[in-house]
């Protein structure tokens, strides 16, 4: 106990802090909740990137392992390894979307075109998938971005909060000079030792905070090019496996399921007809 006393006894720091007038006190405070929260949102921020790109690359591979073994179509991957809902994912949300709208656009399809066997899409639904997928994507990122912002303005108020504490710490020798002579050794001492121990805390906050902030930084923007490619190898695999085919038919491109022996004009009878 006596060990521990004189340690924190010995710290700069706390001396520093025991020294300060009321104005000290609170730049200390200050200096240490920047600290805190810089250290808490870089952690966590760091943990949450950490598992997301962990979990959709696991995703990703196992869809790309099903795509080239053609063992299931792009709809049916089987999701059973990826129950867990508290898992952060967002490749598998991205996929979620996009199997729920193509679903419903080729039961719609279906529908309006009367055929028995699933529907397919037309160039329009998947300008929509794609709308919709990237949609999701800008929400992904912005919602593994939330707070990040705390980070750079720990980076940005932390020195100058330091800086406070210096300019008020050299305001208090210059006071402590003027008002005492020979006896203001310990006011002098108490200013410079506020001075400098807020300058070297605000840096002390300042500098994890901006190697945290650039590395955070540069991670999301990895995850968003691999997001986007993860995005075009979705609408790739629905487009391949259900885009609506086109036939030739006297010379014209016509949609499928008109005979290719019927003229154009039969062509646009029947469809008014329909």
């Amino acid at each position: 106990m006596n060990v521990n006393h004189l340690i924190l006894a010995a710290n700069p720091f706390i001396d520093s802090y025991q020294a300060s007038d009321f104005l000290g006190k609170i730049i200390f405070l200050g200096l240490a909740l920047l600290s805190i929260m810089g250290w808490a949102v870089l952690v966590h921020k760091a943990i949450l990137i950490r598992r997301a790109k962990k979990n959709a690359i696991i995703f990703q591979e196992k869809f790309r392992e099903q795509q080239k073994t053609y063992s299931e179509a792009p709809l049916a991957v089987d999701l059973t390894s990826f129950s867990n809902e508290d898992e952060i994912n967002p490749f598998l949300d991205l996929y979620m979307l996009l199997k729920k709208q193509a679903i419903a656009l080729l039961n719609k399809n279906k529908k309006f075109k009367k055929q028995s066997r699933l529907g397919s899409l037309f160039s329009h639904d998947l300008d929509l998938l794609a709308a919709s997928l990237q949609g999701e994507g800008a929400q992904q990122i912005k919602k593994m971005e939330k707070n990040l912002y705390l980070l750079s303005t720990v980076v940005s108020l932390a020195p100058f909060l330091g800086l406070l504490g210096t300019v008020w710490g050299i305001l208090i020798t210059f006071s402590s000079l003027q008002t005492q002579a020979a006896a203001g050794s310990q006011g002098v001492l108490e200013g410079l030792s506020l001075a400098l121990t807020t300058t070297v805390l605000g840096l002390v906050d300042a500098i994890p905070a901006l190697i945290g902030y650039n590395y955070l930084k540069n991670a999301m923007r990895d995850f968003r090019v691999d997001m986007e490619g993860f995005i075009l190898m979705l609408l790739s695999a629905v487009e391949m496996e259900y885009r609506h085919e086109d036939v030739e038919v006297e010379g014209e491109r016509v949609k499928e399921g008109v005979s290719e022996n019927v003229s154009i004009t039969d062509y646009v009878l029947h469809n008014i007809e329909r």
